[in-house]
């Protein structure tokens, strides 16, 4: 998949007063009463609650159980495929954040002990050609640098001590270097100068910040520093580093050496007008003796991730031709390692790969991939046919239940990947060729303990065409058959992504508080093909929002859902439509927007990629095209609103910048709408549920807005 979406992806970059909201308006009346106390405060729906006063443990997942969660990713087999090195995750109560450790697993008796990450982050763990060695990278004592870890005698030994984080490691196939890609900073643009006396002692303002770079921020990392990424190389014994690209454009991983190490593959967009072209990229070929770079493709259209093949005669890599679409699926080719003979063994597979290793023999590709909300893992031959190898991956995220998850392929073709399911977060799974099992339980306890609500699929027609549109039904815990109990529209962002049976945290809290959950994929999902995601190429949001009232309407007839009781939340995309939504309908009681785009003017000339959002996405930019902008944006049906409608962003979110909100909020306000904003203070967009104790206050805080109007509201009359 390669497209721009709001929400970021593993592939591209994409769009994805609390105490105060706890106080009812009015005693609701006529109805049960919700697993949520109506005037239930804040702090007791997150969990907290006081021990002395319990007969037993706590059975309702709270807020207060993200501290416990522990989830794995980047599953790195080892060669001979007797080990497994992961990434594990887990929340520190302390400090309120996330934390990296890598462990080791055995992968015939399942013993697991941990290898780094006790003093400081650990993560990027890579075998060395022959298994002896591990290297990654951790923030031990400082910064994060280079580490490698020998594996028979124990011992681990830091290999760098870099003014930025290295990434994308490679070994080269002799094992006595690594490769990596890292931010080298330059002075940046200058433009005269500040008076030259200063007086000793003097305390003046800061120099002026200069920008001359057209996306000069982004999201998750604030104003962008002056530099630009380029290609290194480490001995793996320890020494000086050097430098292997120059220029000013970007060279990336991640990285594929030739296997007689004398040439490394990369992807990059090494043009003149690279700035202005943002889906463009070609396959390079770095002579590492000399530093000389050929371009081994030339198209328009993006070519990345190239993997050489194990005796070096072809080059793997993604791509597709870019047609100015919102979404394109990356189609799988291979080509001779000069560049000769490019072909395509995708063509006639309506998916998009991912995350691609070549076969031990040589003869087929693996990759992951996304169909009807679910990840698997295919092997792809080189005459193009097609078979799963592995399914159940997981891992896109704890919050919401996002497709995801990685991969990794011993020389053995056993298969080491982060699974899960709806009630259970991701772990370490294998598979030989057989049913895949579980190497980790990284929330026995948790799990023993907390009663989950249970995930159904349903799916309905939309009633604009008959399309097919899937969803998950999150129940809550003891659901009984039969019973209508209130139902919250979750809905993803992107637009460009999907949700599957995968665990999330909101919906689970959502559960716990009485509430059904619906995470729907309307059209513009990814995972149906292609042709499904671009229905809304150049006209989103506009159908997918009969998609959407569509399978709640069938939630309903399920006799699930109350028709009486109906919320809607969503972020970043999912915003964007729950904005939408609530200026087309007043069926909904409450409205939770988090980080929406509701101008899309503002949103094309102020977020991290403005060569992308309008051109791709409206077809225009906004001094082209203006009513075209002004259509499509929620804030022109604001004029309509009268559902009660929380606005929830991230203080430090570049992708659908703050602006956004605040307009929305300001509308609603003016307009008389019930309206609170909130903001995440310090939370990206990408970041908006990075601390555990922020996801769980947002969380609450949507739950304590919705049932502040479970009972509606009535507009005063002299504002009507």
């Amino acid at each position: 998949m390669r497209q721009i979406p709001m929400l970021l992806t593993a592939s591209v970059i994409a769009f994805h007063a609390a105490p105060l909201l706890a106080k009812q308006d009015a005693e609701p009346s006529g109805r049960s009463e919700p697993a949520v106390q109506t005037g239930q405060s804040v702090q007791a729906m997150s969990g907290a609650a006081i021990g002395s006063m319990r007969s037993g443990p706590e059975r309702r997942f709270t807020g207060a159980d993200l501290f416990d969660l522990a989830v794995a990713s980047d599953p790195q087999i080892s060669p001979d495929g007797r080990r497994i090195a992961y990434v594990r995750r887990s929340n520190d109560i302390m400090t309120d954040r996330q934390v990296s450790s890598v462990w080791l697993i055995d992968t015939d008796t399942g013993a697991e002990v941990p290898l780094a990450g006790s003093d400081g982050d650990a993560f990027n763990p890579r075998w060395s050609p022959n298994g002896d060695r591990l290297a990654y990278v951790s923030t031990e004592n400082g910064g994060p640098q280079l580490w490698v870890r020998f594996m028979e005698g124990g011992e681990t030994v830091r290999l760098t001590g870099l003014p930025t984080s290295p990434s994308s490691l490679a070994w080269s196939p002799d094992g006595r270097s690594i490769a990596y890609s890292m931010l080298v900073k330059d002075d940046g643009p200058t433009l005269g100068s500040a008076p030259s006396r200063k007086p000793e002692g003097a305390e003046w303002a800061e120099p002026l910040e200069i920008r001359d770079l057209l996306t000069y921020r982004a999201d998750g990392q604030g104003y962008i520093e002056a530099g630009f990424e380029k290609i290194f190389l480490v001995p793996a014994t320890g020494g000086a580093p050097r430098q292997l690209t120059y220029g000013r454009y970007h060279d990336g991983g991640p990285l594929s050496w030739a296997p007689d190490g004398s040439k490394l593959y990369f992807g990059a967009n090494r043009s003149p007008d690279w700035e202005s072209d943002p889906v463009e990229s070609e396959i390079h070929v770095l002579d590492v003796a000399s530093g000389g770079i050929t371009r081994l493709t030339d198209r328009d259209g993006p070519d990345s991730h190239p993997a050489a093949s194990p005796d070096g005669r072809l080059i793997a890599y993604l791509g597709f031709d870019d047609a100015r679409r919102a979404y394109e699926n990356d189609d799988l080719y291979v080509m001779n390692h000069d560049g000769s003979n490019a072909r395509n063994l995708t063509s006639d597979w309506d998916f998009s790969p991912a995350g691609i290793i070549w076969d031990a023999d040589g003869r087929a590709i693996y990759a992951q991939y996304d169909v009807s909300g679910e990840t698997r893992v295919a092997r792809i031959a080189l005459d193009g046919s097609v078979r799963d190898v592995a399914s159940g991956l997981s891992g896109g995220g704890l919050d919401r239940p996002y497709t995801g998850g990685s991969f990794s392929v011993s020389k053995d073709d056993a298969i080491a990947f982060t699974g899960g399911t709806a009630t259970r977060p991701a772990e370490v799974r294998i598979t030989r060729g057989g049913d895949a099992r579980y190497l980790t339980d990284l929330n026995r306890s948790l799990r023993s303990v907390k009663a989950l609500g249970e995930v159904r699929r349903i799916a309905a027609r939309s009633s604009l065409d008959g399309l097919e549109i899937e969803g998950w039904l999150t129940l809550p815990p003891g659901y009984r058959e039969g019973e209508q109990v209130p139902l919250i529209l979750e809905i993803h962002g992107g637009p460009f992504a999907a949700y599957g049976p995968h665990f999330s945290t909101d919906n689970q809290l959502y559960a716990a508080a009485g509430y059904a959950v619906l995470s729907a994929n309307p059209r513009g999902s990814t995972s149906y093909g292609e042709a499904f995601a671009n229905q809304i190429d150049k006209a989103y949001p506009g159908n997918d929002y009969l998609d959407l009232v569509s399978i709640v309407d069938h939630a309903i007839a399920l006799g699930i859902a109350d028709p009486d009781q109906l919320f809607v939340t969503g972020g970043s995309g999912g915003g964007v439509l729950t904005s939408w939504i609530v200026g087309k309908t007043n069926r909904f009681k409450a409205a939770a927007t988090q980080k929406p785009v509701i101008n899309w003017t503002t949103q094309a000339l102020t977020a991290d990629n403005p060569a992308f959002f309008g051109p791709y996405w409206i077809g225009s930019l906004p001094w082209e095209d203006p009513e075209t902008y002004w259509r499509l944006s929620p804030l022109s049906l604001v004029g309509n609103v009268e559902t009660p409608t929380l606005v929830v962003v991230g203080s430090e979110d570049y992708r659908t910048p703050v602006s956004e909100s605040e307009q929305y909020y300001t509308a609603l306000r003016l307009r008389g709408v019930p309206t609170a904003l909130v903001k995440v203070p310090g939370a990206s967009h990408g970041g908006f549920a990075a601390r555990p104790s922020q996801s769980a206050a947002k969380a609450s805080a949507i739950l304590a807005w919705f049932e502040r109007y479970r009972s509606g509201w009535i507009r005063p009359a002299a504002n009507r």
